[in-house]
């Protein structure tokens, strides 16, 4: 049962919603639109400062795993920064994977995970009451929340390979995880899913998912890939512009209300191949284009000299940024830089740490979309990963050990806080409020 609070937050929400007026979500204009490569919302140019928090449903949820009173706090303080949208995880799989998150939204088969459903529910009326954007992904390509491989353990007899297994070295993970996209039955699997949420029901807010201005955004997975090394990923390119457009179109099938984007990295997540970005974002389910930042998981830099190798990988970063810049503009459509991480100085996980560098890296991205937004062209908005705010590793050791609640920014399977932002990072939430700030004041 909702506490009373829950309720009124709830109904609250509910009559936001219903004095917009009639129609699907209150209004057209109350969804996020693209035209040509701007977003719009409500007759105005829509930007955004972004960031990441997969963990709001598990927040939400009314189980042991939730604290919803700390979901408003992480919330309030995010907006208070100038964050206006937030991308999350709308699905996970209960999985035989090292470093995969339970719960879990689902097993093999119904019934779902009812209170982790209801989590997200709760995490969306919240967001939604905050004036916020969700952009929700429906899958992983990494071991951390069950993703792909699971899906294709389900259908094969439980053949898998573990991420960082040492029998099994990059790049035999993704090698094999990309099998899913040639799997009829996995891939059918995690459509099963992916209808049950997209039509659901909002429990909080009474209104269906498909009408919720809230949702800027479905994507079809976090950082879906067509293999690991070079010759796989021609093999299954194939297949996996298949699987892009088929579960597109389904989306758009069950609700024509909201944006699709792939979750793709952009150029890392092709194999370096302009061509699979091309490719997969040309599809006309495809409403824009995403690319992610990992200067450090690259090796661009150096954990333990970040200061000596900044330089070299701060042009690498610029060369990336201008790169999928490049993509959009001849595909015509948005980009968003939706993940960005860096360590913190020392590659610390402590939150005492100081973040320098994090910060500057910060900057180097938020200066990127500044710029090129003030110009008029693609780049509409960015996500930092990760939000951690009270967050605090549970550990000595900082790792994430199974009945966990104290959910940071880094997944189970990442050490907690590595690229995590906690609320005392006082200079990374000065690039942020700042940041947005700038944004904001650009012309609509």
């Amino acid at each position: 049962m909702l506490r009373r609070r829950d309720a009124l937050a709830g109904a609250a929400a509910l009559l936001a919603g219903c004095a917009a007026g009639p129609g699907a979500g209150g209004g057209e204009g109350r969804f996020v639109r693209v035209e040509g490569t701007a977003f719009r919302k409500e007759g105005r140019r829509y930007r955004f400062a972004g960031g990441n928090m997969w963990y709001a449903a598990w927040l939400g949820a009314e189980a042991p795993t939730g604290d919803r009173d700390r979901l408003r706090r992480e919330l309030d303080a995010l907006r208070g920064l100038g964050v206006t949208n937030l991308r999350i995880l709308g699905a996970a799989e209960l999985s035989p994977l090292k470093g995969s998150v339970r719960p879990a939204f689902r097993d093999r088969a119904p019934p779902w995970n009812a209170a982790l459903l209801r989590g997200l529910d709760f995490a969306l009326a919240e967001i939604g009451r905050r004036g916020m954007t969700a952009v929700v992904y429906l899958n992983n390509f990494w071991e951390w929340s069950g993703g792909m491989a699971t899906y294709l353990s389900w259908a094969n007899g439980g053949r898998f390979v573990d991420m960082n297994d040492p029998a099994h070295p990059w790049p035999e993970f993704p090698d094999a995880t990309s099998g899913f996209y040639e799997s009829a039955p996995a891939v059918a699997a995690s459509h099963d899913f992916l209808r049950a949420l997209v039509t659901r029901e909002n429990e909080v807010t009474g209104r269906a998912y498909r009408d919720d201005p809230a949702i800027m955004a479905w994507q079809l997975a976090n950082e879906p890939r067509p293999g690991g090394s070079a010759a796989v990923a021609a093999r299954r390119m194939p297949a996996f512009r298949a699987w892009v457009a088929a579960t597109a179109a389904l989306i758009k099938s069950l609700d024509p209300n909201h944006l699709v984007s792939t979750g793709s990295e952009g150029l890392k997540g092709c194999v370096e191949s302009e061509a699979c970005v091309l490719e997969t974002h040309r599809l006309p389910g495809i409403d824009y284009l995403t690319a992610h930042i990992w200067p450090l998981n690259w090796s661009w830099v150096d954990a333990a000299d970040l200061a000596g190798s900044w330089t070299a990988g701060e042009a690498k970063v610029r060369d990336y940024m201008a790169r999928h810049v490049a993509l959009a503009g001849t595909l015509g459509k948005p980009l968003v830089f939706e993940e960005f991480g860096f360590p913190r100085d020392g590659g610390s996980y402590d939150p005492a740490a100081t973040t320098r560098w994090k910060d500057l890296f910060y900057r180097l991205v938020q200066g990127a979309v500044l710029e090129n937004a003030a110009a008029g062209g693609p780049l509409a908005g960015s996500n930092f990963w990760a939000w951690t705010g009270e967050g605090r590793a549970a550990h000595p050791d900082r790792r994430f050990r199974a009945g966990d609640v104290a959910w940071l920014g880094d997944p189970p399977h990442e050490p907690q806080g590595w690229y995590g932002v906690f609320d005392t990072d006082a200079g990374t939430k000065a690039a942020i409020r700042d940041h947005a700030a700038a944004l904001a004041a650009l012309p609509a």
